[in-house]
């Protein structure tokens, strides 16, 4: 089914219900409906694009993404959401990676990608332009008759490692995800809404999908994301969730009005896409109440692997509360999930090995790359790259990416159970561990520590500190103080960009021995 149906079902049943809502204006189901029909024919007349063809989406979070990205899908083709924080050279790459002919994009960002020397770029159209204009005049298109196998989201990996490679998801892996959301997270309906505060590229974006098919309020934030904002958009609506990267929920858990501010209109708060600590994990737990779900997903699995759901957060009774607490949850309605070694054959409860999924979620492959999806694809299932393990309950419990891992004289180091360890100092407020070549032991970890304001910090302490949680060999043997962590433009820490900051130095400062 061409995802674009279930807008235009919607559409028809309460054409007046809000579809798109932003600080200062409103779109209704009927009028969103009219704008996909208009933008589906002016792709495929105005600028004869064939079914099948990319469009790329290169846009802040505005109304007209959304209208965009149903248009797209009305026309029988497939998008390519690029992040807009990427620099014009990163999204000149993705576009000629993906063949992309056409790229539908924000002014600013049309601006940056104007001043790229590349050949390769398509016709790049900004919006508030009399072009996008254009578009949305054009004569109303019905929807081309594509099956549900065919792509509908190329989606961009964040490339920590390397180029980025774009994970082809069909509409059959996108209306997986909404049905999964719909029995794991909340049924929704026109009662609800979702706050996009994280970029609609991303997984705020593939989360509007449910909330459309069920006629929910899609309430966008523009510009950078701001607490004060969020939380003004909280006191202005009800039943309202909203996805947040874990360094988004630390934010808001900070802000100076964190708990002064009316929180009641908050359904629920769906929070992934990196490790959450522990000591923010509670700190929101005690800020929001028994509101928090947790997911785990990939691009190439996306928001649909496992889950924390909001009983299991405050289930305090459970003599594993906390075990559970620090895990990724099970398995999601109709995704299977195993522990396994490098063969792929699955391990028994307790034993660290790889998190392998299989789902209607899990995408088709990537774009134009059959080595890596040979990789990653095996015997039908996806191989994540990411170290866990599985409770006899079905709990799975991630430690690191592999390629994060430490091994220090023989021995495995997992930076997450440091950095949950040092996050428990009352003068941290983030930490990252990584692993620095050592001539004796092959690697040794070294920790860079953002410190809170009004604290000082030293290495001793920490030290100290670790000394009392972990075992000596895994605590760190240098500390770097730093005034922020690198991360990507979903949130993650770039652990690559701190290892390339340790090459060549002989003691960093708070050097243990």
């Amino acid at each position: 089914m061409n995802l674009s149906l279930t807008l235009r079902a919607i559409a028809r049943q309460m054409p007046e219900q809000t579809a798109l809502s932003w600080e200062d204006g409103r779109l209704s189901y009927g009028a969103l409906e009219g704008q996909v029909e208009r933008i589906a024919g002016g792709l495929l007349r105005r600028h004869r694009l064939q079914p099948g063809a990319r469009v790329a989406l290169a846009m802040e979070n505005c109304p007209e993404f959304l209208a965009a990205l149903y248009g797209i899908w009305r026309a029988g083709l497939a998008a390519v959401p690029i992040n807009a924080k990427l620099h014009a050279r990163e999204m000149a790459w993705i576009m000629e990676d993906a063949g992309v002919e056409l790229c539908l994009a924000s002014r600013r960002l049309a601006e940056g990608l104007s001043g790229v020397a590349s050949g390769a770029l398509p016709e790049i159209l900004a919006n508030s332009t009399a072009d996008f204009a254009a578009l949305l005049a054009s004569e109303a298109l019905d929807a081309q008759s594509r099956g549900q196998q065919e792509a509908a989201w190329i989606f961009y990996t964040s490339g920590t490692m390397g180029r980025p490679k774009g994970a082809v998801l069909t509409h059959r892996n996108l209306l997986f995800a909404c049905h999964c959301y719909y029995a794991d997270i909340d049924f929704l309906g026109p009662q609800d809404a979702i706050l996009h505060a994280a970029p609609l590229t991303h997984g705020s974006g593939l989360y509007a999908l449910a909330h459309i098919a069920r006629g929910s309020n899609n309430v966008i934030l523009s510009g950078s994301f701001e607490p004060a904002r969020v939380f003004a958009a909280l006191a202005r609506h009800a039943n309202v969730s909203m996805f947040a990267a874990p360094t988004m929920i630390s934010r808001l858990i900070n802000h100076p009005s964190a708990g002064a501010t009316d929180t009641r209109g908050l359904k629920t708060l769906i929070y992934g896409g990196a490790a959450m600590y522990m000591a923010d994990l509670k700190r929101a737990l005690k800020l929001f109440g028994p509101k928090l779900f947790q997911l785990y997903g990939q691009g190439e699995s996306p928001m649909t692997i496992t889950g924390l759901d909001k009983a299991h957060h405050c289930a305090e009774a459970h003599p594993r509360f906390e075990a559970r607490l620090a895990s990724a949850g099970v398995a999601r309605t109709g995704v299977m999930v195993k522990i396994a070694d490098e063969t792929g054959s699955a391990l028994p409860c307790g034993e660290l090995g790889e998190i392998l999924t299989m789902s209607d979620c899990v995408m088709q492959g990537y774009w134009n790359n059959r080595d890596a999806t040979a990789k990653a694809l095996r015997g039908g299932w996806l191989f994540t790259g990411d170290l866990g393990s599985m409770d006899a309950d079905g709990f799975i419990t991630i430690k690191d990416r592999s390629k994060d891992m430490i091994i220090s004289g023989g021995a495995n180091i997992y930076p997450r159970e440091i950095e949950e360890v040092l996050l428990t100092h009352p003068g941290v407020l983030e930490a990252a561990v990584v692993g620095r070549s050592h001539a004796d032991w092959g690697e040794e970890a070294i920790a860079f520590v953002v410190a809170r304001a009004g604290f000082e910090v030293t290495a001793p302490a920490l030290d100290r500190h670790c000394l009392d949680n972990i075992a000596r060999f895994k605590r760190p043997k240098g500390y770097r103080f730093v005034a922020e962590l690198p991360k990507n433009n979903y949130g993650k820490i770039l652990k690559r960009e701190l290892r390339e900051r340790l090459k060549g130095e002989s003691e960093p400062q708070g050097t243990i021995r």
